[in-house]
């Protein structure tokens, strides 16, 4: 059988979340299925050594524009001219025309929710509210259509359920993410040292992945981190990666204390293979979103054996389970007393540390390869 995979940003320098999940995707089908023939559909880009063709993996350069036309023009005809007999869609959309049959990773419908869209009024790049538009106009048809639609939890496989009134639909499944194998505690001096070189990182530092995107609580975050700071006048910094000084100044406006960009390291674009390094040297690792679908730094941070706070909101407390500190993240104050919490005591640290690395250990991309594996057998036998 031959399945395409949609893998329209796999080739970007600059990788996001549900990139890796196509790209650790992709690897892992590699090493376990020798029988099906695969098509991965990537347009070109500055990093295209992240994969490489093998015996039935043939990668195809797409061109096709900005992607909205990339995907709904591009993708079904190159899918059709490879005698594609499955097209997955690893991102959230799809092609509407294509009578090529279907399965698409759904990771959320955060966009389609009312609460998330009072959240971003007035807020977010021009880049995400158009893809939130145009995720509300394509999602609704691709999950009438598809044959199968994998999303990353079981909260989202409810939430999915109850919004598109899918409750018990055998089309919806939930299939866990995984972490990669080399996030894992870093012990050679040498590199931990590389590491705080080049990205400037101080003795003592909380770590935090805040993005313009409302539902990373970049705001609430600074707040908390502020007042911890009032109480316990604690040297710890923190440390932001990939945010725009500019935004971040206007953020510590609001909150009225523009000053604190003075404890506030900015490490710009990291690679992935360096964020074991930055994970393994903080004191705690702060994941306190308002809404996520999974979660898959909190497992990153938690493999690397540092404690980790996190949302009681969502997906977080399901993927999370006993191996963090759960707080409210609409509330700040929660976050502080988790943060003054953890510092000033080191058995409880030692012990989420200890528990984060069991947690972690549960998920793998092997697993997650070998379910999706399952899904396009089991599609395939049934056209």
């Amino acid at each position: 059988m031959i399945i395409g995979i949609e893998g329209q940003r796999l080739f970007r320098r600059k990788k996001h979340g549900m990139d890796m999940v196509a790209l650790e995707l992709i690897r892992n089908l590699q090493q376990i299925d020798h029988e099906n023939e695969y098509v991965l559909f990537i347009k070109p880009d500055a990093d295209e050594m992240v994969l490489t063709e093998t015996s039935n993996f043939r990668i195809v350069r797409l061109e096709g524009g900005f992607y909205p036309l990339w995907e709904q023009v591009a993708l079904p005809k190159a899918a059709k001219t490879a005698g594609c007999r499955l097209l997955h869609c690893t991102s959230n959309t799809a092609p509407v025309n294509t009578r090529i049959p279907l399965i698409v990773t759904l990771h959320d419908i955060i966009y389609m929710e009312s609460s998330y869209l009072r959240i971003m009024q007035g807020t977010g790049s021009p880049y995400q509210k158009f893809g939130n538009v145009y995720r509300k106009m394509v999602v609704p048809r691709i999950v009438r259509e598809s044959r199968k639609i994998i999303t990353v939890s079981h909260f989202e496989k409810n939430r999915i359920g109850e919004f598109f009134g899918m409750q018990g639909d055998p089309r919806l499944t939930a299939v866990y993410n995984g972490v990669s194998e080399h996030f894992k505690p870093v012990t050679d001096a040498g590199e931990l040292a590389r590491v705080r070189e080049k990205y400037h990182l101080p003795a003592r530092y909380f770590f935090f992945l805040g993005n313009t995107d409302p539902k990373k609580n970049t705001k609430g975050t600074l707040k908390a981190y502020s007042d911890f700071l009032k109480q316990t006048g604690s040297d710890i910094r923190l440390v932001m990666l990939d945010y725009d000084r500019a935004e971040l100044d206007k953020l510590l406006e609001e909150i009225g204390d523009k000053y604190l960009i003075e404890r506030i390291v900015l490490t710009g674009y990291v690679v992935n293979t360096d964020l074991p390094a930055i994970y393994g040297q903080c004191e705690v690792f702060l994941y306190p979103s308002l809404r996520e679908s999974f979660g898959i730094p909190m497992l990153e941070a938690m493999a690397c054996g540092v404690p980790v706070i996190t949302s009681n909101t969502s997906s977080m407390p399901e993927v999370a389970g006993d191996a963090a500190c759960i707080i409210d993240p609409f509330n700040p104050a929660e976050i502080t007393n988790a943060l003054v919490t953890i510092t000033g005591d080191p058995l409880l640290k030692s012990r989420l540390a200890g528990k984060g690395i069991e947690r972690a250990a549960q998920f793998s991309w092997k697993a997650m390869a070998e379910n999706v594996l399952k899904i396009y057998n089991e599609t395939g036998r049934d056209l």
